[in-house]
């Protein structure tokens, strides 16, 4: 995916009087910190520079993250048409971007809330001249978490829990899905950032919410326990000024991330749900072999031959984190007794 043209545009003028040497050196503080073990005890960036090379560096990713987030859940519950977001953590609005995108046709309000007044000041630049008038017109606004969060048809709280202790972490999701139709939660694609998504779940499957994407279903998760976990990529396109503090050559980034979207809308129950792809799908000739998260809980590995015609070249073009209608028509769909671990 390309950033849109005009967040492209505003992330190019937001930096371009800043020298490269001092975004370089603001990135390798900040990855040294983001790595660090540990909750940081006070925001991690520290001033205006420190907020444009964190979104130069960063903000693609999420935006990509939290949107391919949101457009999973959108594809599932026929009624998410949020006419208001709150984005938790929002910093310089990568989620207020992303869903933007994504529920354009609704959205009319937009409510950024942050603990670091940089990185407002930041999201309040880049969205001044967007194309959407709800980004225009967002209100940025300085909070420390855990706050209070105004109700909303739409909360996002997009890469912030690594940023709180536990107790925070979970007080914070209670706050943001107590005044919200619909709540996303998106971390970080790594064991840790999954477990942190498992704990969210719980507590807005505790409230009353039910699961919207990924999960077919609002039981546990089947990979708990296992060497396994649930996760998603997003391929995103890199300008030359995103590849240069990347300090890599390819021109796209994949953003692993992890996430949970939970509503008080309608949701198709299990048994008209499709099942979820887990992993790249891997071709062999004439089969197609995919990891599913299945309706009824469970975790299937699913072989697709080509002798089953439209739902063989179906399953070709099928994609890591794409709905799968096709288990029942498949050569042989049976539960794992525990998925393997995968490079991706």
């Amino acid at each position: 995916m390309d950033l849109p043209t005009d967040l492209a545009a505003a992330l190019a003028a937001a930096t371009a009087d800043i020298p490269l040497r001092e975004l370089e050196a603001s990135v390798d503080r900040l990855i040294a910190r983001y790595r660090a073990p540990g909750h940081a005890e006070r925001p991690i960036l520290g001033g205006r520079v420190d907020a444009a090379a964190y979104a130069a560096y960063r903000m693609p990713a999420t935006w990509g993250a939290v949107r391919g987030a949101l457009a999973a859940a959108a594809a599932r519950v026929a009624g998410l048409a949020p006419t208001s977001l709150v984005d938790v953590g929002g910093g310089s609005g990568a989620a207020a971007w992303a869903a933007a995108g994504v529920f354009g046709g609704s959205l009319r309000d937009i409510t950024v809330l942050d603990q670091v007044p940089d990185a407002l000041e930041l999201g309040r630049r880049l969205a001044r001249d967007a194309f959407a008038g709800a980004l225009r017109h967002a209100e940025w606004r300085q909070v420390r978490f855990p706050a209070q969060v105004p109700a909303a048809d739409l909360v996002t709280v997009s890469y912030v829990l690594s940023e709180l202790a536990p107790d925070a972490q979970q007080a914070l999701v209670r706050a943001s899905a107590a005044g919200a139709e619909t709540i996303a939660v998106i971390e970080p694609g790594t064991p840790d950032g999954y477990q942190r998504i498992m704990a969210a779940r719980d507590v807005l499957v505790g409230m009353g919410l039910r699961v919207a994407a990924p999960c077919p279903h609002s039981d546990a998760c089947p990979l708990l326990g296992t060497r396994d976990w649930c996760h998603f990529a997003s391929r995103i396109h890199r300008s030359p000024l995103h590849r240069r503090l990347k300090g890599g050559d390819l021109g796209h980034e994949d953003e692993k991330y992890a996430y949970i979207v939970a509503t008080r809308l309608p949701v198709p129950a299990p048994a008209a749900s499709q099942a979820r792809i887990l992993r790249h799908p891997q071709i062999r000739k004439g089969l197609v072999m995919m990891q599913l998260c299945q309706p009824d809980g469970t975790v299937a590995q699913t072989l697709v031959s080509k002798r089953q015609g439209d739902t063989y070249r179906a399953a070709r073009d099928a994609d890591w984190g794409d709905e799968w209608g096709g288990a029942q028509d498949n050569e042989r769909s049976a539960a794992s007794e525990g998925p393997q671990p995968s490079a991706d």
